[in-house]
């Protein structure tokens, strides 16, 4: 979709910029670097320590959006002289520069994720190292994880092994571009290869069972100086660049379980009862889904445009449990291993300058491609990381940020009535108030909390008064529409 420049008053943008400060200091944001952990981190920029293997002759690229200078991640992809593929993925290092116990690894123990709010991020690590030395810019060698996936033509591992390389990125792509050469089939073959090997991807993922909801990403930016609020809808690249982290992070799993020490992402399947309320969501909005289609091969055939497909979807992200990071050790494999949304054993490790437990999970892959024992730090923190993680507030802050948004865009339209559709009810939670739910407007891309004089009826087209929309408001529901 188009993006839309948010037309704030001078009050409404002084409003979010404080509760955007309020909201930081309300969550007690670690937002400056003490001067031990940037004195910390500049020797380390200087003096990283460097792996053996030299693979700077592979013409890496990164692809992310327009102005990134984290990156984590950076590939080369290669047709394999027998058939089939070759993906060179290449993950930042960030074990080379951070040693356990040191001022870094203390701070970012206690930041655990990278935070990114509308008008800055507050990093995992200090940019000289995040931003600088560790980073896969471009035309720059640098430490990484050096991560080989050999796939056979169907898109399916063949065999799949990590270890230390010195890698030297040559161009920092954003999907847009990728999109448009690609499409235009002006793309070179390395960059073209990422559509045939993530549509094959994609295809396994099918088969796999694995889930993936399309709806577009409500997103909150400062660009400009000016504040904008939309409504991001994947392109196809978005999907092929997701299968090579994900591809990563099965792999991951798979080498962890099968030499006894990791830790996973782990999800537990839906509960029956939870698919049985969603067949009567789908009943009550005319959605056909017979018995013998699977959930996940439904949601591949619905369309977010349609409003009562979005309804439908909106429901459907409550079907699964909240994923969890699960640690084992000397081959005691814990009783779940599954990651249900992807259908395959899973965890994290493509992200480690921003997210924490990726620097634990590439180095028990390192260790074990290699045949040796896991790091001792590695073992002393693996059991501590769940608890770490889960004061990560990368979810509150993204979700917060666009309630906030939201707010200071419609603060100065009490009162004006607005064309929504119903995406939510309350009458499986609170079956005594069925009138009051969630709408979804196209124009500003705003989702809000209703209520009605009457049952709501999900899925429906309705006109919605503003109540309420107060950045400041201190309750849960910073704006409120009703219906009468």
């Amino acid at each position: 979709m188009p993006r839309r420049l948010m037309h704030l008053s001078d009050a409404a943008e002084a409003a979010l910029r404080t509760a955007l400060q309020q909201l930081r200091a309300e969550l007690e944001v670690r937002t400056e670097f003490p001067a031990p952990v940037l004195a910390a981190a500049e020797a380390a920029a200087a003096a990283p320590r460097l792996p053996d293997e030299d693979a700077t002759h592979l013409p890496f690229f990164t692809i992310d959006p327009p102005g990134s200078k984290d990156l984590d991640q950076a590939m080369y992809l290669e047709r394999r002289p027998g058939g089939g593929f070759r993906v060179h993925y290449a993950i930042a290092d960030v074990a080379a520069f951070v040693s356990p116990g040191d001022a870094l690894d203390a701070e970012a123990h206690e930041r655990v994720e990278t935070l990114y709010f509308p008008d800055g991020k507050v990093p995992l690590h200090p940019p000289v190292i995040s931003e600088g030395a560790a980073s896969l810019l471009p035309d720059r060698t640098v430490p990484a994880l050096l991560w080989q996936h050999d796939l056979d033509a169907h898109g399916e591992v063949t065999h799949a092994h990590v270890r230390r390389a010195l890698v030297r990125s040559r161009a920092r792509l954003d999907y847009a571009g990728v999109q448009q050469a690609v499409d235009a089939g002006t793309a070179e073959e390395p960059v073209a290869l990422l559509r045939d090997i993530g549509a094959l991807r994609e295809a396994v993922e099918v088969a796999r069972g694995g889930i993936s909801l399309s709806l577009p990403d409500q997103e909150v930016t400062l660009e400009d100086g000016s504040f904008r609020l939309d409504y991001r809808a994947q392109l196809p690249v978005d999907g092929w660049n997701e299968q090579i982290s994900l591809m990563t992070g099965m792999a991951a799993a798979r080498i962890m379980l099968d030499s006894g020490t990791g830790i996973l992402r782990t999800q537990p399947p839906a509960p029956n009862h939870e698919v049985t309320r969603l067949r009567l969501i789908a009943q009550d909005l005319g959605i056909d889904w017979p018995h013998h289609v699977s959930y996940a091969e439904l949601i591949r055939r619905l369309d977010p445009q349609d409003r009562k497909h979005a309804a439908f979807l909106n429901e459907a992200t409550g079907l699964l449990e909240k994923s969890v990071y699960t640690p084992f050790r000397d081959h005691r494999i814990p009783e779940l291993t599954l990651h249900a949304a992807i259908a395959a054993p899973y965890t994290h490790c493509t992200a480690p300058l921003r997210r924490l437990v990726d620097r634990y999970a590439g180095e028990l892959c390192v260790a074990a491609c290699a045949g040796q024992d896991p790091p001792s730090w590695v073992l002393a923190a693996l059991y501590g990381l769940p608890c770490d993680m889960a004061r990560g507030q990368g979810n509150v802050v993204g979700r917060r940020s666009v309630d906030l948004a939201e707010a200071a865009v419609l603060m100065d339209r009490v009162g004006d009535v607005f064309d929504a559709t119903v995406v939510n009810t309350d009458v499986e939670e609170k079956p005594s108030k069925p009138n009051e739910g969630t709408v979804h407007m196209a124009e500003p891309a705003v989702i809000g909390r209703v209520t009605a004089g009457s049952a709501l009826v999900l899925g429906s087209r309705v006109r919605v008064t503003l109540k309420r929309a107060d950045p400041s408001f201190s309750g849960r529901h910073k704006i409120l529409f009703s219906l009468p």
